[in-house]
C-alpha cells in the first residue's frame, strides 16, 4: 500500500496521471435562462447542449483530455438544486443529447466528468414535496433528517438546509436510503459512459457517508475517479475518511491570486509549501478559475494571468482550466442575487481566434502532457521576494523550474539548473534567467 492510500482506498486510476480538465458551466454557456419562472415541469424542451460540441476540437487544440461538465440534471434554477437526478435539464436537452455528447468527446479522447450535487436536494424535487403533503408517513422521508416533534400537517417541514440557502434542502447522510440513491445515481451515469464524479459541497457530507458509497461505486466501476470539493477543513483527514480520490485546492488558488495580487509571493510560496504537504495523501483538483470565483484575469489582473497559468501547470495535482481563462476572459463574482452571472457568461458558437494567452496556455498545457510525473512531484522554493520568486519541482531524473517576475523592471533570478526555456521569456545565461519587468518563464534541465 502506498503512503497516499488508506482503508478501503485504492490508489486513483492510472489515467488521471495523464488529465486536464476543461471546466464547463452547462447551463451558462448554452445560454439557458438560470432563474426561470416556468417550473421544471412545465418548460419546453430546449436541445442545447450540442452547442458544446463545437468547442471540443477546442479542448484537444489546447491539448486538454478532459471535459468537467458543471450540473446537467434537472433543477429549479442554477443547477444545485435538483430536482431529478435521472433526467437532463430540459434548459439542455435530453439522455439523447448527453450521450452524444459524451461520444463525441470519447471519439476524440476526451474523458467526461459530471457534477454531482449529493448534500442538498432542490424543494422543487419530489421526494420533498412528498415529504411536505404526507410528512413522515411519506415513502421519501427516510432521506430527510426530519425532527417531527410537535409538527402537524400543514406546517412547514422543519428540515436542514445548505449553508442558509432556503432552496436547498439538506438530505440526511446517515440513512442507507439517501446512500442507496447516491449510489443509484452515480452507478446509472457511469454505466452511460462518463469516466467519474466532481462530489459538489463534499465538506458538508460526513467523509463516512462518501466512506459507504465510493466502494459500492468503485466495485462495478474501478476506473472511476471522484473529487470532491472541499473548500476548508483538513482535507487529508477528508480524504482518508471518505475514500476520495482528490479534493479541491482552495487554498493554493488563493495563494496563486492573493500572491499575485498583492505582490507579495512569501504568500504564493507558503501555499505551494501546504500543498506539498498533501501529496501524502492525495493529488489534489487544483484549479486558477471556476464556476464559482471571480475570473483569474479580473482577479490579478490580465499582465499575469500567464503568472498563474504558469504555477497551476507545473506543481503536483490534478489542474482544471476553467473554460474561458484560456483567453483571458474576465468576470468579478459579486455577493447578489446573479451575482454568479458574469463569470458563467453565454459562449459564442465556435471558439474565437486564439490569443497570446491561448498560446501560453497550449504551451504549458504540452510541457504538463509531456512531463506527467508533475502529477506527483515535489515543489521546492529555490528564490522568494515580493516580486521574484521561483520554484523548482522534480524526481531524481527530471525537473521542471518555474520563474516569476512582479515587479515593473527587469530582474535575474537562479535558474535552479535549468538549461531550457519551455514556455513565457526569459534569457538564460551562467547559472541564471533575465527576465523582462512583469515576466515569467518556465525551464527545464
Amino acid at each position: 500500500m502506498s503512503s497516499h492510500e488508506g482503508p478501503d482506498r485504492p490508489a486513483e486510476p492510472a489515467w488521471v496521471e495523464h488529465a486536464v480538465w476543461w471546466h464547463v458551466y452547462p447551463l451558462g454557456f448554452v445560454g439557458a435562462e438560470v432563474r426561470p419562472a416556468t417550473p421544471v415541469a412545465d418548460r419546453v424542451l430546449e436541445h442545447r447542449l450540442d452547442r458544446i460540441t463545437p468547442w471540443l476540437d477546442h479542448v484537444v487544440d489546447l491539448g486538454l483530455n478532459g471535459l468537467l461538465l458543471g450540473p446537467v440534471f434537472a433543477s429549479s434554477t442554477h443547477g444545485y438544486d435538483t430536482v431529478d437526478h435521472f433526467r437532463i435539464d430540459p434548459r439542455l436537452g435530453d439522455v439523447d443529447d448527453l450521450d452524444r455528447l459524451v461520444a463525441a468527446a470519447h471519439e476524440r479522447g476526451v474523458r467526461v466528468l459530471l457534477d454531482g450535487v449529493f448534500n442538498h436536494v432542490g424543494r422543487e424535487h419530489p421526494a420533498f414535496r412528498a415529504l411536505e403533503e404526507q410528512g413522515p408517513d411519506a415513502p421519501s422521508a427516510d432521506l430527510f433528517a426530519v425532527d417531527w416533534a410537535g409538527w402537524t400537517p400543514g406546517q412547514r417541514v422543519p428540515v436542514g438546509d445548505f449553508e442558509g440557502h432556503d432552496i436547498l434542502v439538506a438530505l440526511d447522510h446517515d440513512s442507507a436510503a439517501t446512500e442507496d440513491l447516491v449510489v443509484e445515481v452515480m452507478t446509472h451515469w457511469l454505466d452511460r459512459g462518463i469516466d467519474g464524479w466532481r462530489l459538489d459541497a463534499a465538506y458538508a457530507v460526513p467523509p463516512a457517508f462518501w466512506a459507504r458509497v465510493l466502494p459500492r461505486v468503485r466495485e462495478r466501476f474501478p476506473e472511476a475517479w471522484f473529487s470532491g470539493e472541499v473548500i476548508h477543513g483538513d482535507t487529508a483527514a477528508i480524504v482518508r475518511a471518505s475514500t476520495m480520490d482528490s479534493t479541491t485546492q482552495y487554498e493554493l488558488w488563493q495563494g496563486i491570486w492573493h500572491g499575485i495580487a498583492d505582490r507579495n509571493l512569501f504568500e504564493l510560496a507558503h501555499a505551494v509549501e501546504r500543498h506539498d504537504a498533501l501529496l501524502a495523501t492525495q493529488a489534489p483538483t487544483t484549479f486558477v478559475g471556476n464556476h464559482d470565483v471571480t475570473r483569474i484575469a479580473s482577479a490579478v489582473g490580465e499582465r499575469f494571468a500567464g503568472h498563474a497559468a504558469a504555477v497551476l501547470f507545473t506543481v503536483a495535482g490534478t489542474p482544471v482550466v476553467y473554460a474561458g481563462d484560456e483567453y483571458g476572459w474576465t468576470g468579478v463574482k459579486e455577493e447578489r442575487e446573479g451575482g454568479d452571472d458574469a463569470v458563467r457568461p453565454t459562449f459564442p458558437d465556435i471558439p474565437p481566434a486564439p490569443v497570446e494567452l491561448t498560446r501560453t496556455y497550449e504551451a504549458l498545457v504540452a510541457l504538463r502532457r509531456r512531463n506527467p510525473w508533475l502529477h506527483r512531484a515535489h515543489t521546492d522554493v529555490v528564490h522568494l521576494t515580493n516580486t521574484g520568486l521561483v520554484l523548482r519541482t522534480a524526481t531524481a531524473d527530471a525537473a521542471v523550474v518555474t520563474t516569476l517576475n512582479l515587479a515593473d523592471e527587469p530582474v535575474e533570478l537562479p535558474a535552479a539548473g535549468a538549461t531550457h526555456v519551455e514556455a513565457g521569456g526569459g534569457d538564460l545565461r551562467d547559472g541564471t534567467v533575465r527576465l523582462p519587468a512583469a515576466g515569467w518563464a518556465v525551464l527545464t534541465a
